[in-house]
């Protein structure tokens, strides 16, 4: 990486994420769970472009926020999972995401993980990233899905289903049974 033009954490910061795409990236892996360049490339609906999507990639393992290895699967695919610090960047996606909730014009499905991180507060994101931890870093698995709670408030808003947002309250104060579900389209 270049050397930096100063030593505010801002710009240092904006260094590495200021461009358009790497924090999408980030997002699809943290809330999608996209793990694949194929999955990221063709799940992604902002459609980014596979040169840009490769150069992202590469970038966000040079400076620490991904890591890659090879899919014991198929020898040909790479498997990136999030890393200690990409993790610690869940407060920052839920603030940007409370911020376009107010400031832009949202859509109720890509905007309901939003809306549930901003009214979990700390507590939820403390729970989202103990478990993106199990997930990406291979800790102990929590006794709570925020992944799922999520998912389930996404489901019910891509359906027009009635979202109840009292066990949703109950769900982001961590009283009640969390439900496991699998991977989810990307939050926004």
């Amino acid at each position: 990486m270049q050397d930096s033009r100063s030593g505010c954490p801002i710009s240092l910061t904006l260094e590495v994420l200021g461009d358009r795409w790497s924090l999408i990236v980030i997002r699809d892996i943290m809330f999608g769970n996209r793990r694949h360049f194929r999955e990221l490339l063709g799940q992604s609906q902002e459609r980014i472009a596979s040169n840009v999507l490769a150069d992202r990639l590469k970038r966000l393992v040079a400076v620490g926020l991904l890591s890659r290895r090879d899919d014991p699967t198929h020898r040909q695919k790479a498997v990136y999972s999030l890393t200690e610090p990409a993790i610690q960047l869940v407060p920052l996606l839920a603030q940007m995401g409370a911020w376009g909730r107010r400031h832009r014009p949202v859509t109720p499905e890509l905007s309901i993980r939003a809306e549930l991180l901003e009214q979990g507060g700390p507590v939820l994101w403390e729970a989202f990233m103990a478990e993106l931890r199990s997930v990406h870093l291979g800790t102990p698995s929590p006794a709570r899905s925020v992944l799922a709670e999520l998912r389930a408030a996404y489901d019910a808003a891509v359906t027009g289903a009635e979202y109840n947002r009292t066990s949703s309250t109950t769900a982001l104060t961590g009283v009640g049974r969390p439900v496991k579900t699998g991977p989810s389209p990307s939050a926004s």
